[in-house]
């Protein structure tokens, strides 16, 4: 009886490079718009994730970092959204200060044509 042994082939370090390098340069790059429908689509639940995953060519890792980031920046855009919103009493403060500055603007333009007419 022969005795075969099987050598499995390491790659050198030079061939894993290249091949990493291949893998990174033909990765595929989603534009934020794909992302967002990807995302959208998985929140409907019309399908299973690993489905929806499966038919875009996704990993499902890849989906929940999305789906993340999708959440947090919501979130992120309410929380700015309650800090620019301005309080009744801000208001009125600068409605009033807006009035004082437009009294005295229509006291300089007054002078300025006053002292016009008198030259």
């Amino acid at each position: 009886m022969e005795e075969t042994t099987m050598t499995q082939a390491v790659p050198s370090p030079s061939a894993e490079k290249f091949i990493q390098d291949v893998r990174r340069k033909t990765r595929r790059k989603f534009t934020a718009e794909e992302k967002i429908r990807v995302v959208l689509e998985g929140m409907k639940r019309e399908i299973t994730v690993s489905e929806l995953c499966r038919r875009e060519s996704v990993p499902t890792a890849v989906y929940y970092s999305w789906l993340k980031d999708f959440m947090e920046a919501g979130k992120a855009r309410f929380k700015r959204d309650v800090l620019r919103d301005a309080s009744k009493g801000e208001v009125k403060d600068l409605r009033s200060e807006n009035d004082q500055l437009k009294i005295l603007l229509a006291d300089k333009e007054l002078a300025i044509s006053l002292l016009k007419k008198s030259l």
